[in-house]
């Protein structure tokens, strides 16, 4: 297989490992920002146990190293994807490693919300769960888009860490060729690509962001 064929597969294994763990991250990560955010202090359904209990499991996560964490879990890896090389065995601790920063980027969005708005839902009787579906999530929708962007480019620089351990994508092809092979011409080359790609994600996002943010005309 020629180099070119090489990078087009690693692009489409990156952007495969980047996208579904980003689904899968947000699945996980959205429902714990919500419980954070309702419950902290001066939320709609303050928990002074829950939430601290809650925020410290959510920085221990966070605080993991994604290589670290990429080796501690390869027999839940193994157990779950039946390999741990590869693109989709990739996907597992990718997964694992931003659920817990999407948790706190949804949060921190959901935070933003005007307070006001807030009460005027709750003075008109809005139940926690109309005010979180009706309120909180369409008036952070600009900035979950925009933190979307930060998380899918997240996820890519952590797939692109995979590479050291066989995960596939445009990380291992540049470790093969500029780690092993000291290929620096084609290492560069696929550090560009990468580099085209995060660009494309971060434009996306912010076009998305501004056109659903009604402060922007």
């Amino acid at each position: 297989m020629s180099f070119g064929q090489l990078v087009i597969q690693g692009i489409w294994e990156t952007l495969y490992m980047t996208l579904v763990s980003t689904v899968f991250a947000y699945i996980i990560g959205i429902p714990i920002a919500v419980v954070l955010s309702t419950s902290r202090p001066g939320g709609i359904n303050p928990r002074p146990v829950l939430y601290p209990i809650l925020s410290f499991i959510v920085n221990i996560m966070r605080s993991v190293p994604f290589l670290i964490l990429l080796v501690a879990i390869f027999p839940l890896t193994r157990l779950i994807a039946g390999t741990i090389i590869g693109a989709t065995a990739t996907i597992v601790p990718l997964t694992i490693a931003a659920a817990p920063f999407v948790a706190r980027l949804v949060e921190g969005s959901l935070n933003e919300v005007d307070a006001g708005v807030v009460e005027a839902a709750q003075s008109m009787g809005a139940s926690h769960f109309q005010i979180v579906t009706k309120v909180l999530i369409p008036e952070a929708k600009p900035s979950l888009i925009t933190n979307a962007a930060v998380a899918t480019i997240t996820i890519l620089g952590y797939s692109a860490l995979a590479g050291f351990t066989g995960g596939g994508g445009l990380g291992d092809l540049a470790v093969r060729y500029g780690y092993y092979k000291f290929d620096s011409v084609h290492m560069w080359e696929i550090v560009l690509i990468i580099v085209v790609i995060v660009q494309l994600m971060q434009e996306i996002g912010t076009r998305l962001s501004r056109k659903t943010d009604k402060r922007v005309k």
